[in-house]
Parts: structure tokens; C-alpha cells; sequence
């Protein structure tokens, strides 16, 4: 990777910033989206970078795309160069103004992806929100109150998919909720078809939250389970002790659902259902917090082995917005 004598080794950011795209989505057709460029001119960048640094970078196939061993060491120097750019210009454009990420609930797993992403970038403020559901969440975004939050992707309708960013971060397991006298709640986890003759709560009729009600009716359906009716939303932990004591209901939840007042959360097998989670933004959007939410969401991922699919599995068929490979039911 030596530059010849009286030739530049001034490399364009444009290039580096097209290699990182590749490089994280191993996938062209993607990292070109995420770009805003034609996969041609993408590919073009790519292979200009890797003729002026006199290196392969990229190992292509039909069906794969792969980091060389260079391409590995290259990937830590871009992304400190192109901060370095971003920290440069934002030096020139003032401190940028506070990220808002929506959170949907407090103490729900990727929470831990805003506490890295704050330790990544100390200097930034990244202000945490709290509204239950994705599909409300969007509506933020759109209108310019909000700039990023987390959920299912693939249960936004089309034409809010068309109008945002994501990327994947994990697939998280799914629980139910019961009272602590139910007869399931002696089980150290809850097979799916014991459910069966009930109705089980999952949103029903919030319009923040249809993207969850969907993935129950597609894990309920054939199983003889019933999304519940709607309902009104309890707000608040004594609240929510108040209707399960009342209403004996079960609530169809995630592992990570924080503890209720005189409720048990049981893991759900047999098989284990998984929430689909992505980070969500405005298309367009750039904002230095955003990339360490998306660092801290990839660096994240690896350590805790977020991606990875566990053994027996559901997921729901023909979902948008998964790893390639991982689109069956």
C-alpha cells in the first residue's frame, strides 16, 4: 500500500465513505441505497479506491460479499478519518443540536445501545424518549420531532418504509406476561401451544402499535391463540398491576419486558418466537449521533451475538429488513 514518488496519496473521502458502506452491509445494492448513488457508481468508487491504494479490499461473489484481510485493516483508518471529517466540519458549523431517540419503554434491551453509543461520543447529546411503539414513532420522525427510535421494520406499512433508513440490530426472543397465580406461571418457560383457548393482550386497537398486534396475529394464526380485543392502554405500573389483577389477562411481551407488579414473565418455546428490532430514521438524516447509535448498535450485536438465530426459531414469513438468509418463517 505504498504511493510511488511524486504521486498523491491524497485520498478522496468519497471513496472511503463508499467503502465503509460496502464494508458494514456487505452488500452493494444496499450500501448504494444508503448512499443515495447508483450501485454502478458505487462499484466504480470502490474499485478506484482500491486501485489507488494498490490493494483488493473486497472479495465478490454471485451471492456474497466479503472484507479481504486489507479490507479489514483499512476499515478501523476509515472510519477515524471520516470522523475526523465530521468532526471538523461540525467544529465549523457549531456543537450539532441534541439526537432524540425514541426508546418505546424504559429498561428494554436496546437501551444499551444509546448507554454505548453515549460512551462512543461523550461530547454529543443523544436525549432519550420513551412512547410505546414504532409505527407512532414514525409519525415523529416524519414530521421533524423525532430522529430515530427502534422496533419492527417490517411491520411498517410500504409507504413509511420508502420514506426511512434502518439497520438491524437484533432479533430479540418473545415472552408472555401472567398473572402470578396463572397455572403457566409454575413453568420455567411457556411452550406457544399451551397458549392455545386464550386471548392474549398485544396492542390491539392502539394505533402506535400495530406493528406488534401483526406479529401476534402471525404467530398466533393456526394455533387456536386470539389477540385480545382492544383495550384501554394502562399507563404507568400500578396501573398496569390493576388491570392484570382485574382482567386476568396475558400479555404477549419480549425476555427484556421489565418487571410488573404482581405479574411473572415467562420466555415462550417450542417454538421461540423472535421480535425483529431495527434502528429507524428519517432517509437523508446525518447527525454524529446517529453514527454512534449505529456503531454502538454493530458493536453490540457482535459482543452479545444479537444476529444469530437460536435453535427452533419462528420468525414471520417474508419479513423487510432482516440479514440476507433469514426471511423464511
Amino acid at each position: 500500500m505504498t504511493t510511488p514518488y511524486g504521486q498523491s496519496n491524497d485520498l478522496d473521502p468519497r471513496l472511503l465513505r463508499a467503502f465503509v458502506a460496502v464494508a458494514e452491509e456487505l452488500h452493494f445494492t444496499r450500501a448504494a441505497g444508503r448512499l443515495f448513488v447508483a450501485q454502478q457508481a458505487l462499484s466504480r468508487d470502490v474499485r478506484r479506491l482500491e486501485r489507488e491504494l494498490g490493494a483488493e479490499l473486497f472479495l465478490r461473489t454471485t451471492r456474497q460479499v466479503a472484507l479481504t484481510p486489507d479490507g479489514e485493516r483499512l476499515l478501523p483508518y476509515a472510519h477515524k478519518v471520516l470522523a475526523a471529517q465530521d468532526e471538523l466540519a461540525d467544529a465549523f458549523r457549531g456543537a450539532p443540536r441534541p439526537l432524540l431517540v425514541d426508546l418505546n419503554s424504559p429498561d428494554l434491551g436496546h437501551e444499551s445501545v444509546l448507554h454505548l453509543a453515549r460512551e462512543l461520543a461523550p461530547e454529543l447529546e443523544l436525549m432519550a424518549r420513551y412512547e410505546s411503539g414504532l409505527t407512532g414513532a414514525v409519525r415523529e420522525i416524519l414530521a421533524g420531532r423525532l430522529d430515530a427510535s427502534f422496533g419492527r421494520y417490517g411491520g411498517l406499512a410500504p409507504e413509511l418504509r420508502a420514506r426511512l433508513e434502518t439497520q438491524f440490530v437484533r432479533y430479540e426472543p418473545m415472552a408472555v406476561l401472567l398473572p402470578e397465580d396463572d397455572p403457566l406461571a409454575e413453568l420455567t418457560a411457556v411452550p406457544l401451544d399451551a397458549l392455545a383457548g386464550r386471548d392474549v393482550y398485544a396492542g390491539a386497537g392502539n394505533d402506535r402499535t400495530p406493528e406488534w398486534t401483526d406479529l401476534a396475529a402471525r404467530l398466533f394464526d393456526g394455533r387456536g391463540i386470539r389477540v385480545s380485543p382492544p383495550a384501554p392502554l394502562a399507563v404507568g405500573k400500578e396501573e398496569f398491576r390493576r388491570i392484570m389483577e382485574k382482567a386476568r389477562v396475558s400479555v404477549l411481551a419480549v425476555v427484556d419486558f421489565p418487571p410488573m407488579p404482581g405479574s411473572v414473565l415467562r420466555p415462550i418455546v417450542d417454538p421461540v418466537p423472535l421480535s425483529p428490532v431495527s434502528l429507524v430514521w428519517r432517509r437523508g438524516l446525518r447527525h454524529p449521533g446517529l453514527d454512534a447509535l449505529r456503531r454502538a448498535a454493530r458493536e453490540l450485536a457482535a459482543r452479545e451475538g444479537w444476529h444469530v438465530r437460536p435453535p427452533g426459531s419462528w420468525l414471520p414469513a417474508g419479513e423487510p429488513g432482516l440479514p440476507d438468509g433469514d426471511r423464511a418463517g
